[in-house]
């Protein structure tokens, strides 16, 4: 059974940082993509970063500069480096993956929380 465990979510002032972790286990595919989604109250889930088939980044506009995500490969985890938060980035931060026979799956997602 595939899981998802994020970790490293909380609440830290704005302009500050946090790093999210999601370790992967029971894929038994190996994996295109890693990254992570977030879903502010009454926004839409929206890309935040992503890593494509192990190589290439993809980050959402308003991450951009200020977030960095990498990959373990031999460990299946996926980090998350956030730094200059702000209130905005205040979401529900959800670690998602897809196989490579293009099935995906979500973290139950973490917290993160940033006051002004």
């Amino acid at each position: 059974q595939v899981q998802l465990v994020e970790s490293g979510g909380g609440l830290v002032q704005a302009g500050g940082s946090l790093r999210l972790s999601c370790a992967a286990s029971g894929i038994f595919f190996s994996i295109n993509d890693m990254g992570w989604y977030r879903q502010a109250p009454g926004k839409q889930r929206e890309l935040v970063a992503v890593i494509i088939s192990g190589a290439s980044t993809n980050y959402g506009d308003s991450v951009k500069g200020r977030f960095t995500i990498s990959r373990d490969n031999a460990k299946n985890t996926v980090y998350l480096q956030m730094n200059s938060l702000k209130p905005e980035d205040t979401a529900v931060y959800y670690c998602y993956v897809r196989r490579s026979d293009m099935r995906n799956y979500w973290g139950q997602g973490t917290q993160v929380t940033v006051s002004s």
